[in-house]
């Protein structure tokens, strides 16, 4: 059984509403969509999304309002959604929602930014290094593991348009590199890579300086599975073509049991 998993960070999902959202999620019809950065409360999700007919939907929330929050909308019932690392540091600002299925554990993440100061820096790091500890027990589990979101990092050169101008700063400081290239060692695939070598594939456009329609771009958005199961994994993508965000989705195509 084939199926289709996007993640997209919507830089505010009350927003993106009025950019045809609903019409985008209807018609594409993904099986599994996770967003981050939707940045609203509980009381605050738009009731359409609470009632679709075709997805349930799971959502976190930042204790700060208006930050952060992920949510997860899935046409087959989850056996089990987690909300959190079990680390109360980390679990407090709706950035994790974790769906386990039959064969399958899907991770939507919204990593931190480190650009504010050197103490989010900190942080970032450390929510990095308890990531992949969960990844690793969840590993174990001999189910497919997906762990798609905003990494807020760019790997390699090849991943932004100006990567000179930009290795002092995070999101491709030498020591946030470092940790993909530990997730890579450690046995975890970049799905979109290992389809597509090519430049310019960018998943996030500053609203400055028509960086989008000039293509000056960061590729920061990752879906990484598991290399046990690369046999599965049978297509991956970006959508540069959606718009309503700053960010576009990206995807897989996975065969399952």
């Amino acid at each position: 059984m084939q199926q289709t998993i996007w993640s997209w960070n919507v830089n505010g999902l009350r927003a993106i509403m009025n950019k045809d959202f609903t019409r985008i999620l209807n018609t594409e019809k993904p099986d599994i969509l996770g967003l981050q950065e939707t940045k609203l409360q509980g009381h605050q999700v738009p009731e359409e999304l609470r009632s679709l007919e075709e997805y349930q939907s799971f959502w976190s929330h930042a204790t700060r309002r208006g930050y952060s929050g992920t949510a997860l909308f899935c046409r087959n019932k989850p056996l089990k959604v987690c909300y959190g690392f079990d680390s109360p540091e980390f679990d407090n600002e709706g950035r994790i929602i974790i769906a386990e299925y039959k064969s399958l554990i899907v991770y939507n993440i919204y990593f931190p930014n480190g650009q504010m100061n050197d103490e989010r820096l900190d942080y970032k790091l450390r929510f990095y290094d308890r990531c992949l500890e969960h990844m690793e027990e969840s590993r174990k589990s001999k189910k497919m593991v997906l762990v798609m979101g905003d990494y807020n990092t760019a790997h390699r050169e090849i991943d932004l348009a100006n990567p000179k101008e930009n290795e002092k700063y995070s999101g491709f400081l030498p020591i946030e590199r470092a940790w993909i290239d530990k997730l890579v060692k450690c046995g975890w695939v970049d799905s979109f890579r290992h389809f597509n070598q090519e430049r310019d594939q960018y998943t996030w456009w500053s609203y400055r300086a028509t960086a989008r329609p000039k293509n000056i771009g960061w590729r920061i958005d990752y879906c990484f599975i598991d290399k046990e199961h690369l046999n599965k994994l049978v297509d991956a993508g970006i959508r540069q073509d959606i718009m309503g965000s700053d960010h576009c989705p990206i995807y897989v195509k996975v065969n399952l049991q």
